[in-house]
């Protein structure tokens, strides 16, 4: 077959696919325009999911009657720097820089453009499947305004094969507010607004500070609950700055919708950013949860490629081990500094169990528990006392104090829960889930300085483990003694435990082997060395935390919360569970009607 050239206006519909391939990607060029050009106000309209109707109006710059002209041209565009008499597509600092989404969109719907500059008039310019007519006066909605007006009628009737394509209404529309409310997270200075069948879905008014209006803007778009479940994260390295909010691990997802990311004030999607989140959040988060963040990465023009894809949501770095470095530190950093933080949402989701299952004939009942138990139990002994439902201390009684957020503990339910007084409220601690977030501390800060130390055992224990269980930890023998537990094969189907962690105190060998047996094949070797050390020092935790069901005095009920206010991530459990409700009196006034 004879090679031939393409028509322009076949290049112009092929290249649409690319730039244009549904309404929310028309309403990301359109509005990426109206950035580019300094608005402080964007209006988005749609109709019938952006199929019938795309309207952006703002109040940028605006463009002259030559500049239409132009604009709608392939590979027109304004924004691309030149150096040494070239193009410079390595210091990319607008939106846009391609000029392909003008001419893209006219390709394949009616586009209609009107624009004024300050103390100009206004003109318009109109391209019909390719097909251009004007420039030529027009009238602007108030005399002296500056800015333009963009509207698509009709995408893709000039393709039909590709209106074909287009999912519901209601899909489209949905797609197009995630693009809106992205674009809008990057910019907080600017205010936008969205209507869908002439109903307003968003307005958000300018944020009048661009660091200090970020929190606000993005609580009015990912929610309330976010703003006041938000770590600040800020830091840098070398020439990178990282900043943003990250959400308590408590306050989670069972998806990763809420997760956004920005570069160079551009949302982008990359797996290299997502991976880096994942891996700050492993400690505190079960694998099927997710975390709810949104963070804003400044760099060099230089340092980045964002012309990797036209719709321009992939992005390059010359360092990706820098980048994710970054990320993983700066995460791990503002989530340490929120110190025992639970999300507020714990106490929310307490009440609605109170309310949703209390039945309507619901009296309280009182225990016959005695009064003024009280036994010296050390912390890691080993005797579990006959279950109480409800025990309270003789002891002296302090008052809560400032310095004491969760407290001072009152009682212990069902052997269980820690029940604290605070200034303006309760707590409720699960004893074992704060121990073992507690122990698994510990246990990391004691693998950074060097190795956890081991207690030799007086009698070695022999665990029995089918063979494949004893080849499985006996590989990873060397990275189990990092933790304090010596192990070696003893014949083909048992392991020796020769020593233990010092911190263990009585413990059952046994049942801890061969948890750790089955960590170790689940796990397989996917994860990196101390992803897998962490994943088998948070087995070892559970096994080395008070357990639910033991009695304790009230000396150790207050030294746990002692040591929870002061430790780091204490408001979670390795899995990412809340390690305490606080219930405010406000919340116990709901509950009994006084609210």
């Amino acid at each position: 077959m004879t090679i031939r050239r393409l028509s322009e206006g076949t290049v112009n519909r092929i290249a649409a696919g690319e730039v244009v391939e549904r309404p929310a990607a028309a309403i990301k060029e359109l509005v990426e325009n109206a950035l580019d050009a300094g608005a402080s106000r964007i209006a988005v309209t749609a109709t019938n999911g952006g199929a019938d109707l795309l309207l952006v109006e703002d109040d940028g710059c605006g463009m002259s009657a030559a500049d239409l002209s132009l604009a709608i041209e392939r590979h027109a565009t304004s924004k691309l720097p030149v150096r040494d008499g070239d193009d410079d597509l390595s210091h990319i600092v607008t939106m846009g820089f391609r000029g392909e989404a003008l001419p893209s969109i006219g390709a394949v719907a009616r586009l209609s453009l009107t624009s004024r500059i300050a103390d100009g008039e206004a003109s318009e310019i109109r391209v019909d499947g390719g097909a251009v007519k004007g420039p030529m006066p027009a009238a602007f909605l108030a005399r002296g305004q500056h800015g333009t007006r963009a509207e698509v009628r009709e995408l893709f009737y000039a393709t039909p094969a590709r209106l074909k394509f287009l999912k519901s209404a209601r899909s489209e529309e949905l797609a197009i507010i995630d693009i809106v409310k992205r674009l809008a997270m990057a910019r907080p200075d600017v205010g936008f607004s969205l209507t869908l069948d002439g109903r307003k879905s968003l307005d958000l008014a300018e944020e009048k500070d661009l660091i200090d209006g970020r929190l606000s803007r993005l609580a009015r778009i990912m929610g309330r609950d976010f703003g006041d479940n938000a770590a600040k994260v800020d830091a840098a390295r070398e020439g990178i700055a990282l900043s943003g909010f990250a959400g308590l691990p408590t306050y989670n997802r069972a998806n990763a919708q809420m997760q956004f990311l920005f570069v160079n004030g551009r949302p982008v999607r990359d797996k290299l950013l997502l991976g880096a989140v994942r891996g700050a959040y492993a400690d505190f988060l079960a694998r099927d949860r997710h975390p709810a963040l949104a963070l804003f990465l400044d760099c060099d023009p230089a340092f980045v490629d964002v012309n990797v894809h036209p719709a321009k949501t992939e992005v390059r770095f010359r360092d990706a081990g820098l980048v994710r470095g970054l990320i993983v530190g700066a995460l791990k950093q503002a989530l340490a500094q929120a110190g025992h933080r639970a999300s507020t949402t714990v106490a929310g989701a307490a009440i609605a169990a109170f309310q949703r299952q209390a039945p309507a004939d619901f009296r309280p009942s009182y225990s016959s528990a005695p009064v003024g138990v009280r036994e010296a139990i050390p912390l890691f002994s080993g005797n579990a006392a006959p279950a109480l439902s409800v025990r309270m201390e003789e002891a002296p009684v302090a008052a809560p104090q400032p310095d004491m957020p969760l407290g001072v503990a009152r009682a212990q339910l069902h052997e269980t829960y820690v029940v604290a007084q605070t200034a303006d409220g309760i707590v409720i601690v699960d004893q074992h889930a704060a121990h073992e977030r507690l122990v698994y501390e510990r246990m990391k800060k004691a693998l950074a300085e060097g190795g956890i130390a081991r207690q030799p055992l007086l009698i070695p224990e022999v665990v029995d483990l089918d063979p494949a269980e004893v080849t499985r930890v006996a590989s990873r023998a060397a990275e189990l003694a990092e933790l304090g537990l010596v192990v070696e094969p003893f014949g083909p189907d048992a392991v020796m435990v020769r020593e233990v962690p010092a911190m263990l105190g009585k413990l059952d060998v046994k049942g801890l082997v061969r948890d750790l047996a089955d960590d170790i094949a689940e796990t397989g070797k996917a994860l990196s060395l101390k992803e897998r050390l962490e994943e088998v020092s948070g087995t070892l935790a559970c096994h080395m935390s008070v357990r639910a069901g033991r009695r304790l005095t009230a000396d150790e009920m207050n030294a746990l919360l002692r040591e929870m206010e002061a430790t780091p991530h204490s408001g979670q459990c390795n899995h990412g569970r809340p390690t305490y409700v606080e219930l405010k009196l406000s919340d116990i006034e709901k509950l009994f009607g006084r609210r």
